[in-house]
C-alpha cells in the first residue's frame, strides 16, 4: 500500500491498489462513440472549406447566428400556428358544448315534443244584427281554412319571396339566411332583416309568445325543426297562411282578404296577394285601412322580390304596381263595441265554454244603433263644454225587452267602460214613478190631492228644485212637475220598503236602501235597469228581462242557444198601468219634459237630476220603444246645472224622432187595457175640487184620448210658473 503526501507538506496519501485500478478505467475522448453533433461537418462550399482550415473560430460566428435566428423564427411561426389551431379547436368544442347545453336548457322549458299537437285556432265570435249584418267580431277574425291547392299560385309565392326565399331547401332553420340577415343588420347598424324562416314564424305563432328573448328564439328553432320532421312543406305553408296575423284582427289569408278586399283569398289578384304578403312584417303599422301609402309601398317591395326570385316576370311586377284596390269592409259603428263587450260577458252563462267558432244573433238594429250613436256624440260635442258634461249613455229597447240600440260612452276607443250596463248612478226623480205606482196600487188615483209644502223628516228637509211650494196638487201635477215634497210624503205614506219591492218587481236588480230619501232616487242603478223597469208601463204591465241575444249557432248552423219567452207574467195591473201612463204623459205635455217633441205619437216618461247636478236623466217611451238617456261625468263631479229636462231630453227627442219615422203610431196602454179611463170621471168626481176640462195639446201632437182632471186648487199654476219648474 502506498501513501500520498499532502500538498503543503509534500506528504503523500496512501494509494490503495483498487483506487489505482479504477482510475485507469476512465474514458478518453477517443474512446467515446461519436454522435451526429460530434462528427465534423463537410464544408458546403469552398469558402466554408477554407474557413474550416482557419484556426480562428470567431470568424464563423455571424453566419451561424443568422442561421440559428432563422431556424428559431420558423419554429416560433410553426408553434404559433399550432397554438392557434389548437385553441381554436378547443374554443370551438366548448362553444359547441355550450350551444348544446343552452339548447337542452331551452328545450327543457318546452312540453315533451312527442306530446305537442298543432293547437286549434281560438274560436271566433261573430256578432250579427237584427238584419243579419255583421256588427262586430270577437276573438280572432278568422275565415275558414283555405287549402293550398285552392289558392292562386302567386299568393303563397309572394310570401316565400319576401319572407323565406330558401323555404324549400332548408330544414326549418336557415343558417345562410341568418348569416345574410346578420351581415345586413351590421351594415345598416340596426335590425333591417330577420333570419326567421316561415317554419320558425309558424312555430312562434302556434306555440310561443311574441317576446324577444334568446330562450324564445332557441325554442323557436327547436320547434321549427320538429315541424319540418313531422309535416311536409306543403302542410307547413298551408298552416302558415291560415294562421299568420294580418292586422285589424284578421288571422289567416281568408280573413285578411275578406277584411281588406271584400273577397275570398281564392280570388285575390297578384297586386292584392303582394299587399297581403307585405303585411306580415308589421301588420298593425302597414294595415291598408290605417296606412294605405305604407301598405302600397311594401307591396311594391314584394313584387320586386317575386320578380327577383323568377316567380313572376318584370313586366308582371311593373303592371301590378299601384293596382291593389283595397276595399275595407265596414266593421259597424264604434259604439256597437259596447254591445259586443256586454255579449261577451253573458256568453258563458248562455252556452258555457266556447271551443268553436260561433255566430251570435242579436236584437240590435244597425240603423237605430247609428242614430243613437250620432245623437249622443253630436249633442255632447255641441254642448258638453257649456254644461261641463263629458259622458253619456243611451239604451233603447222594445216594450218586450229586446235591446235595439246601446251607447255605453261617447268614444269606445278612448274608454271601454260601459256606462249603460256597468255604471251605476243616482237616478234622481227618474225613480219617482216607482213611488207613485206604489201609491196607486195602495188605492190612490192620479187625481188624489196631496200637499206640496215644507217637510221635516227627522232633521232632513227636502226641497223642490225651484224652492217654491204650491199647496194642494194632484198626483199627476206633482209627478209632472217633479215636486220633491209630494214624492217624499207618498214614500212615507206607503212605506219605503214597499217602494223598494215595487222597483225590484219591475226589474231593478241593484240594492236599494229603504229609507225616506229613496223617493228622490238616492240609490244607484244602471241605465239598462231603469229602461227595463219602465218597459211594463209601455206593454200593459208585463215583466221583461232586457236582452240582446236571440240565438247562438255554430258556423255550420247548429243551434247552441235559442232565447225562450219571458215567464215573468203580469207585474202591474193593467188599470194601474193606465193610471201611470196618464201621469207620465203629462210630463211631456206640460211638465219637466215639455221640450220632448214626438209628433203623432203618444209618449210618456220622467226626467231626473241627482244632487248637485251630478246626473241628468230622461227615460221616455212609446208603445214602440222605451229609451233612457244619462249624461254626467265619470268622476261623479257636478255638471254645470245640466238637468234631465235639458240635454237628455234633446238627445232622446233626436233619437226617437228618427226611430219612429215611417212607423205607424200605436197608442199607449189605456182604457182598452184595463178600462181605467171609463171610470176616471166617476172616481174623480168624488173630489169637490175636480173638473173635466181637457188640456190643450202641444203643437203637432194629438190630444190623448183621456180626460185630464185638474183641481181648482191648482188652477193658478199657469204656463209662466211651469216654465220656472222645468229644471226638474
Amino acid at each position: 500500500m502506498a501513501w500520498a503526501r499532502k500538498k503543503s507538506g509534500g506528504r503523500r496519501e496512501p494509494q490503495f491498489g483498487l483506487a489505482a485500478a479504477l482510475s485507469d478505467l476512465r474514458l478518453s475522448p477517443q474512446d467515446r462513440i461519436a454522435n451526429n453533433d460530434d462528427k465534423p461537418k463537410k464544408p458546403s462550399s469552398k469558402r466554408e472549406e477554407n474557413d474550416s482550415d482557419d484556426d480562428t473560430p470567431r470568424e464563423r460566428k455571424p453566419r451561424a447566428a443568422k442561421n440559428s435566428s432563422r431556424r428559431k423564427s420558423n419554429g416560433r411561426a410553426r408553434s404559433g400556428l399550432y397554438r392557434l389551431v389548437y385553441w381554436g379547436a378547443v374554443l370551438g368544442l366548448w362553444a359547441a358544448i355550450a350551444l348544446v347545453g343552452v339548447m337542452v336548457w331551452a328545450g327543457a322549458h318546452l312540453p315533451p315534443i312527442q306530446s305537442l299537437e298543432i293547437p286549434k285556432r281560438p274560436p271566433t265570435i261573430q256578432i250579427t244584427g237584427l238584419d243579419g249584418s255583421v256588427l262586430a267580431t270577437r276573438g280572432e277574425m278568422a275565415g275558414a281554412n283555405v287549402a293550398l291547392k285552392d289558392l292562386p299560385p302567386y299568393l303563397p309565392k309572394a310570401f316565400i319571396a319576401i319572407e323565406d326565399r330558401r323555404f324549400y331547401s332548408h330544414y326549418g332553420v336557415d343558417p345562410l339566411g341568418i348569416l345574410r340577415a346578420a351581415i345586413a343588420n351590421v351594415i345598416h347598424r340596426g335590425v333591417s332583416q330577420g333570419g326567421s324562416t316561415l317554419t320558425q314564424q309558424l312555430a312562434k305563432n302556434l306555440f310561443l309568445t311574441q317576446e324577444r328573448t334568446l330562450q324564445r328564439k332557441l325554442q323557436e328553432a327547436e320547434l321549427a325543426i320538429w315541424l319540418e320532421r313531422k309535416h311536409s312543406k306543403a302542410e307547413i305553408l298551408e298552416l302558415y297562411l291560415n294562421r299568420v296575423y294580418f292586422g285589424s284582427g284578421a288571422y289567416g289569408v281568408e280573413a285578411a282578404a275578406q277584411r281588406y278586399f271584400g273577397k275570398s283569398a281564392k280570388n285575390v289578384t297578384l297586386p292584392e296577394a303582394a299587399m297581403l304578403a307585405g303585411l306580415v312584417k308589421s301588420p298593425t303599422r302597414l294595415a291598408p285601412n290605417r296606412n294605405p301609402e305604407g301598405a302600397e309601398k311594401r307591396a311594391q317591395t314584394v313584387l320586386a322580390a317575386m320578380a327577383d326570385a323568377k316567380f313572376i316576370t318584370e313586366a308582371q311586377a311593373q303592371a301590378s304596381i299601384g293596382h291593389p284596390s283595397y276595399n275595407v269592409k265596414a266593421a259597424g259603428a264604434g259604439t256597437v263595441n259596447y254591445v259586443a263587450d256586454w255579449i261577451g260577458e253573458v256568453l258563458d252563462d248562455l252556452v258555457g265554454q266556447i271551443d268553436q267558432n260561433i255566430v251570435v244573433e242579436t236584437t240590435i238594429n244597425p240603423k237605430l244603433q247609428s242614430i243613437a250613436e250620432a245623437a249622443v256624440i253630436d249633442e255632447l260635442a255641441a254642448k258638453s263644454v257649456k254644461f261641463n258634461v263629458s259622458q253619456g249613455a243611451l239604451v233603447a229597447m222594445t216594450p218586450d225587452g229586446a235591446v235595439r240600440a246601446m251607447v255605453g260612452g261617447r268614444n269606445y276607443a278612448e274608454s271601454q267602460y260601459n256606462r249603460a250596463v256597468t255604471a251605476k248612478r243616482q237616478p234622481g226623480s227618474a225613480f219617482k214613478p216607482f213611488v207613485y205606482l206604489t201609491a196607486i196600487e195602495s188605492g190612490l188615483t192620479p187625481e188624489t190631492i196631496r200637499q206640496d209644502a215644507p217637510l221635516d223628516v227627522k232633521g232632513w228637509k227636502p226641497e223642490n228644485f225651484s224652492r217654491e211650494y204650491f199647496g194642494a196638487v194632484t198626483l199627476t201635477q206633482a209627478l209632472a212637475m217633479s215636486l220633491n215634497t209630494v214624492a217624499v210624503r207618498l214614500g212615507l205614506e206607503v212605506g219605503a220598503k214597499n217602494v223598494v219591492r215595487t222597483a225590484h218587481r219591475l226589474g231593478i236588480s241593484s240594492k236599494l236602501d229603504a229609507n225616506a230619501s229613496i223617493a228622490l232616487g238616492t240609490s244607484e242603478v244602471s241605465v239598462l235597469e231603469m229602461v227595463g223597469a219602465y218597459a211594463p208601463f209601455a206593454n200593459g204591465g208585463l215583466g221583461v228581462s232586457p236582452h240582446v241575444v236571440t240565438r247562438i249557432r255554430t258556423a255550420d248552423g247548429k243551434v247552441l242557444y235559442a232565447r225562450p219567452a219571458d215567464q215573468l207574467g203580469q207585474v202591474i195591473d193593467p188599470r194601474n198601468v193606465a193610471a201611470m201612463n196618464t201621469m207620465m204623459q203629462e210630463t211631456l205635455l206640460s211638465g219637466t219634459a215639455h221640450k220632448a217633441e214626438l209628433p203623432g205619437w203618444m209618449a210618456a216618461g220622467k226626467t231626473g237630476t241627482s244632487q248637485d247636478f251630478r246626473d241628468a236623466w230622461f227615460i221616455g217611451y212609446t208603445a214602440n220603444l222605451v229609451t233612457g238617456v244619462w249624461l254626467g261625468n265619470d268622476d261623479n263631479s257636478p255638471t254645470r246645472k245640466a238637468t234631465g229636462g235639458g240635454l237628455p231630453v234633446e238627445v232622446w227627442t233626436r233619437f226617437m224622432r228618427a226611430a219612429h219615422q215611417g212607423v205607424a203610431p200605436v197608442p199607449l196602454p189605456d182604457s182598452q187595457a184595463g178600462g181605467f179611463f171609463s171610470n176616471i170621471t166617476q172616481v174623480s168626481s168624488q173630489s169637490p175640487a175636480a173638473n173635466t176640462s181637457l188640456p190643450a195639446s202641444n203643437a203637432g201632437r194629438p190630444a190623448p184620448a183621456r180626460a185630464s182632471v185638474r183641481p181648482e186648487a191648482a188652477s193658478g199654476l199657469d204656463g209662466w210658473l211651469m216654465d220656472r219648474l222645468f229644471g226638474r
